[in-house]
C-alpha cells in the first residue's frame, strides 16, 4: 500500500522501544482522580481511547512523584495506598493492548503547586516551594527549596519511575517546561540560588540532570526517557531560544527523545497551547531550530492537527516525531486515519479551549465535535440498535449531523433534511473568517461521514408538516437551531448593514470603517477580524462585559486580541437607530451620541426558531429536540445532544 503521508507513518524506535508511527499522544491530565490521587476508570478509559485510534504513544499526565512539597490534587503512585499501583497497571494495559506505548509524566509543579485543585481555596493552605525563596504575583510565598529537599526530590523521580515500569509503562515523560519545577531551576527568572545549582547556565541545568540520572539509574538502560521543555520562555527574564539549545545540549546524553515546548505557566497560556489566534504549528520553529544542535530524535508540539503541515514537519527534518493532544480529543482516529489515506474524514480540533475550560470549571473533559470525551466509559463504540427504525433529522447544522451520524451508524434508516444548498448551519458563515475556518471544516466532514455512513442528505429542503407526515418516520430529531436576532433598531433593516450570518456572502459590503454591533462571542470575533484586515472598528456592547459567554480559557485572549488590535470599545451602549454616518446609541447616562462608520455588522444574537418545532411536535411517534432550537447554546451542547438524542432511538 501507498501511504499518502509515509513519514507519519514510519515507525520509529527510541530507546529499546518500537513506536508504530510518528504520531504521540502528548500529555493530558485524567480527571477522576480520586481522593488518595489514584487514576479513576473514567480516566483509563479516556486514555485508552487514544490509543486505540492509532497513536504511537499515550501519556499520562501528571504524576507528582514528591507530594510532600507539591499538594496539587494530580496522580499519584506509591505502594503504600490502596489501588495506587493497581491504577496505574490497569492504564498502561488498557493502552498497550491496542498497540501504543504507554508513558507517563513526571512532575513537580514547584513553586505553583495546587494549579489543578478544584476547591481553588485549598492553595492557601499549600507551601509552595522553588528554586528561590519569593513572593508570587498572588502574594503567596514561596519557599526555598534545602539541599536535603533537593535530595529527597531527586531521589523521588527515579522512585515513581521504577514504579511506572513496574505497573507496565515502557516509557517516561520527564517534565521539565511550562514553568513547572524542573524549568524553574532552569529560568533565571526564578533561579536565583547562588550555591551549585544558580547562576550559570551549568549550574542551573545540573537539577534537571541530576533527576534525568536518577530515573535511568531507576529504569536501567535503553528504557525510554522523554524530557519535555520549553525551547524559549518566551517573556523577559526568562531563557530564549539561544539558551534553550544550550540546555538541550547539556542534557541529550540523558534520554532518548527531546520534547520542545514553548512558553511558561502564567505568562503564555496561548502560545504554550496555541490558540486560534496563531497559526497551527506557531512553536515547531524552536523545535526545527533545536534539533539542527543535537543528535536525539526531537518531538515538536503546539496546535497542530493538518496531516500535510505534520508530514512537511518530519520529511524536512524540521523534529522526527509530532505530539498531539486537543487534536487527538477531537478525532482520537486521527492517526488511524492517516495510516489509511482517510484524512479526509479527520473531524478537526477548533482550538476553542472547551476542554481545558471543562476541566478548570467542573473537573471533568468535555469536547465540542467530540461527545465521548470524558465519557468513555459510556463506551467508545456505537453499537447497532435492536431494531431498525426510520429516522428523520430535520436541520443539517452541527447537532443535526452529529444525530444522523449517530443514528446511521446504529443501523437506522436515516434521512436528514437541511434548508440551504449545503450542511453546518450556522457553522456556513464561518469560512469567511480564517482563525475559525475550521469551524466551518466541521460541517463539511460531518457531511461527509453522513454520506459515508448511508445518510439521505436532502438539501434544499425546508420541511414542514405535510412533508413530514409524508415521510412517516418513527422518530424525528429537531434540529433546526436558530435565526439572528433583531431588536426593533431604527434603520437595522437598511442594506448598509449585514448580520453576522450572511457575512460570507456579503464581505464587499463591510468597509474599511465598520461599527459592530453585540459583543458577545460572536461579534468580538469578527471585531478582531475586520481588525486584522485593517480596518477601522467600533464595537458596541450594551452591557459592560465583552463576550461573557465565551469559556474560560478562551476569554482572556480573546480580550487579549481586542485590545491589541486597537479596536474601539463603546461598553453600556444602547444602540438606538443606524443612520448613513454611523449608529446612535445611548450611553450609560442616557445621552445620544453617534458612533460613526460607514457600515454595520449585527451581531446581536440569536433566537431559537420555536415556531418550527411547534409545528412539526406531532409528526411522528417520537420526537426529539436538540441544540439552538431548545435554548441557544454552543457547538458543544448541539453535538452532544445530537449524539445522545441518536443513542436513544
Amino acid at each position: 500500500m501507498k501511504r499518502k503521508y509515509p513519514h507519519l507513518c514510519q515507525p520509529i524506535k527510541i530507546g529499546n522501544v518500537y513506536f508504530r508511527n510518528r504520531m504521540f499522544g502528548a500529555p493530558m491530565g485524567g480527571t477522576d482522580i480520586t481522593a488518595d490521587c489514584t487514576i479513576g476508570p473514567a480516566s483509563t478509559a479516556f486514555y485508552e481511547y487514544r490509543a486505540k485510534g492509532g497513536a504511537a504513544n499515550v501519556t499520562v499526565s501528571e504524576l507528582v512523584v514528591h507530594p510532600e512539597t507539591e499538594g496539587s490534587h494530580m496522580y499519584h503512585l506509591d505502594l503504600h495506598t490502596p489501588g495506587s499501583l493497581a491504577s496505574f497497571t490497569y492504564t498502561a494495559d488498557a493502552i498497550r493492548r491496542h498497540g501504543a506505548i504507554a508513558s507517563v509524566e513526571l512532575s513537580h509543579s514547584g513553586q505553583y503547586a495546587g494549579t489543578y485543585l478544584t476547591d481553588k481555596n485549598k492553595k492557601e493552605g499549600l507551601c509552595q516551594w522553588g528554586p528561590s525563596a519569593g513572593i508570587r504575583p498572588d502574594g503567596r510565598e514561596v519557599r526555598e527549596l534545602t539541599q536535603e529537599l533537593i535530595n529527597e526530590i531527586v531521589a523521588a523521580y527515579g522512585e515513581k519511575a521504577a514504579l511506572a515500569k513496574k505497573a507496565g509503562f515502557e516509557m517516561v515523560m520527564v517534565h521539565g517546561g511550562h514553568g513547572w519545577l524542573i524549568n524553574q531551576f532552569l529560568s533565571p527568572y526564578f533561579n536565583k540560588r547562588t550555591d551549585r545549582y544558580g547562576g550559570t547556565l551549568e549550574n542551573r541545568v545540573r537539577f534537571a540532570q541530576e533527576v534525568l540520572d536518577s530515573i535511568r539509574k531507576a529504569v536501567g538502560p535503553g528504557f525510554p526517557i522523554e524530557f519535555r521543555m520549553s525551547g524559549s520562555e518566551l517573556f523577559d527574564g526568562g531563557y530564549d531560544l539561544n539558551e534553550g539549545i544550550e540546555i538541550a545540549k547539556l542534557l541529550e546524553s540523558r534520554i532518548n527523545l527531546l520534547h520542545v515546548s514553548a512558553g511558561t505557566y502564567q505568562r503564555g497560556f496561548g502560545v504554550t497551547h496555541p490558540s486560534m489566534f496563531l497559526p497551527h504549528g506557531s512553536n515547531v520553529y524552536l523545535a526545527e531550530a533545536i534539533k539542527k544542535q543535537v543528535q536525539v530524535p526531537v518531538a515538536t508540539i503546539g496546535g497542530l492537527n493538518d496531516p500535510q503541515m505534520m508530514e512537511d514537519i518530519i520529511a524536512s527534518g524540521k523534529a522526527d516525531i509530532v505530539e498531539m493532544a486537543r487534536a487527538l480529543l477531537a478525532d482520537p482516529e486521527l492517526p488511524k486515519k492517516i495510516t489509511m489515506n482517510r484524512d479526509e474524514y479527520i473531524v478537526r480540533c477548533l482550538r476553542c479551549y472547551t476542554c481545558m475550560a471543562e476541566r478548570a470549571q467542573t473537573a471533568t473533559r468535555r469536547c465540542t465535535v467530540n461527545p465521548i470525551i470524558g465519557r468513555e466509559l459510556n463506551g467508545m463504540e456505537i453499537l447497532p440498535a435492536a431494531h431498525k427504525k426510520k429516522v428523520l433529522v430535520v436541520g443539517g447544522g452541527p447537532g443535526g449531523l452529529q444525530a444522523a451520524l449517530t443514528a446511521a451508524k446504529r443501523g437506522h434508516e436515516v434521512i436528514l433534511c437541511e434548508k440551504n444548498d449545503e450542511v453546518g448551519g450556522i457553522l456556513i458563515g464561518e469560512q469567511a473568517i480564517p482563525f475559525k475556518y475550521e469551524m466551518y471544516q466541521l460541517g463539511v466532514t460531518l457531511g461527509k461521514l453522513c454520506e459515508e455512513a448511508g445518510v439521505d442528505i436532502r438539501l434544499n429542503t425546508e420541511v414542514n408538516k405535510e412533508y413530514a407526515d409524508n415521510i412517516g418516520a418513527d422518530v424525528m430529531i429537531l434540529a433546526v437551531g436558530s435565526e439572528p436576532l433583531m431588536p426593533p433598531i431604527k434603520g437595522l433593516d437598511s442594506d448598509r448593514v449585514v448580520l453576522i450570518n450572511d457575512y460570507h456572502h456579503r464581505k464587499e459590503k463591510v468597509t474599511n470603517d465598520v461599527v459592530v454591533l453585540g459583543g458577545g462571542l460572536a461579534g468580538c470575533e469578527a471585531a478582531i477580524h475586520f481588525a486584522r484586515e485593517g480596518k477601522k472598528v467600533r464595537l458596541v456592547e450594551m452591557n459592560t462585559d465583552l463576550s461573557p459567554d465565551a469559556n474560560v480559557r478562551h476569554r482572556p485572549l480573546l480580550l487579549a486580541e481586542i485590545e491589541k488590535s486597537g479596536i474601539e470599545v463603546f461598553p453600556n451602549h444602547k444602540a438606538l437607530e443606524v443612520t448613513s454616518d454611523g449608529v446612535i446609541c445611548a450611553d450609560q447616562n442616557d445621552q445620544q451620541i453617534l458612533i460613526p462608520g460607514s457600515s454595520v455588522v449585527c451581531a446581536l444574537g440569536q433566537r431559537s426558531r420555536r415556531a418550527v418545532v411547534d409545528e412539526l411536535w406531532d409528526s411522528a411517534p417520537l420526537v426529539s429536540q436538540i441544540g439552538d432550537c431548545v435554548k441557544v447554546s454552543t457547538i458543544t451542547t448541539a453535538v452532544y445532544q445530537g449524539h445522545h438524542a441518536a443513542l436513544d432511538v
